[in-house]
């Protein structure tokens, strides 16, 4: 900062209070926090709940979000049964438990919402994310070129109705307790 090298910082999974502190740190030294990278889903509404959207809107920074499709869970990779070689069959981030009887009911009529707006449910859980006045960027995993384009897709439909989002509260985080 004082040999001038440092132009913005960027920080990841601060509560907003620690958030807020480093903004206004950063600040008096000149240097902006420019982007927060919390995590951020259909299914993980922590941000929403803790004040973070809030204070990144408030503070001036953006916030870039990860997970955006839940390890896979907001894709319809896991409609019917768990493929072999897939996150959930070994990961120690998703365990098999949560994709259960009730994910499926709920992802699935998350799935039809999609198919109804002719899109899928990837391109619905990025456009739900990207939504957000404060976040300026979502990091998906795409593991093919087609996955990409797909996904870069969610930024051309329409966007999402008072009813769609109604629907997506539903069968989202505040329906299923999965707080992925």
């Amino acid at each position: 900062v004082e040999q001038g090298k440092a132009l913005y910082v960027g920080i990841s999974n601060y509560r907003p209070d620690r958030a807020h502190e480093a903004a206004t740190l950063l600040r008096e030294a000149g240097v902006p926090l420019l982007v927060h990278q919390p995590r951020y889903s259909i299914f993980d509404r922590s941000i929403e709940q803790n004040g973070l959207l809030d204070a990144a809107e408030q503070g001036g920074f953006g916030l870039v979000v990860y997970s955006p499709l839940a390890q896979g869970l907001l894709t319809d990779k896991y409609l019917e049964t768990i493929p072999d070689g897939a996150r959930a069959a070994d990961s120690a981030f998703l365990s098999p438990d949560v994709i259960d009887e009730t994910y499926r009911q709920r992802v699935t009529e998350l799935d039809k919402l999609a198919r109804s707006r002719g899109q899928s449910l990837a391109q619905l859980a990025l456009q739900w994310v990207l939504r957000q006045p404060a976040v300026t960027s979502a990091l998906v995993g795409a593991s093919s070129t087609w996955q990409l384009d797909h996904n870069f897709e969610a930024l051309s439909f329409p966007p999402l109705t008072d009813d769609e989002l109604a629907v997506i509260d539903e069968y989202g985080v505040h329906g299923t307790g999965l707080g992925l």
